[in-house]
């Protein structure tokens, strides 16, 4: 397995456990936002070694998807620092629906990802 796509799949991980715990806990909490940084983190890097190894110079479903994956996920981790910053507990605690609509988005970004990277 190539070493962008081991990040993009630790980015799967860290995101995916943040995402899960923080529902099941019921709250955000500083633990969720370090895991949620650190998807961001890993899926950034992979995506740019990725990005660097490419000899495919056109836009394409696969790079479309990834954009649109780290995108998500900016917005949520920028949003999620913020409800942090702010401690007011009803957004803390109504977070985790609006963290699972953009971790599904992420995952759509993810398997199409993979599904279309193996056929390059």
């Amino acid at each position: 397995m190539p070493i962008p796509a081991i990040l993009i799949t630790i980015a799967l991980v860290l995101y995916t456990t943040a995402t899960w715990s923080e529902r099941i806990a019921g709250i955000l909490n500083r633990s969720h936002l370090i895991l949620f940084w650190a998807g961001l983190f890993f899926d950034v890097l992979g995506t740019g070694l990725m990005i660097h190894n490419s000899t495919i110079e056109t836009i394409s479903l696969h790079s479309l998807s990834g954009y649109a994956g780290i995108f998500f996920m900016l917005i949520h981790t920028i949003w999620a620092t913020h409800v942090l910053v702010r401690n007011i507990d009803t957004l803390r605690i109504r977070f985790h629906r609006f963290s699972v609509v953009v971790w599904a988005l992420w995952m759509f970004s993810y398997i199409n990802g993979a599904l279309l990277g193996m056929s390059v």
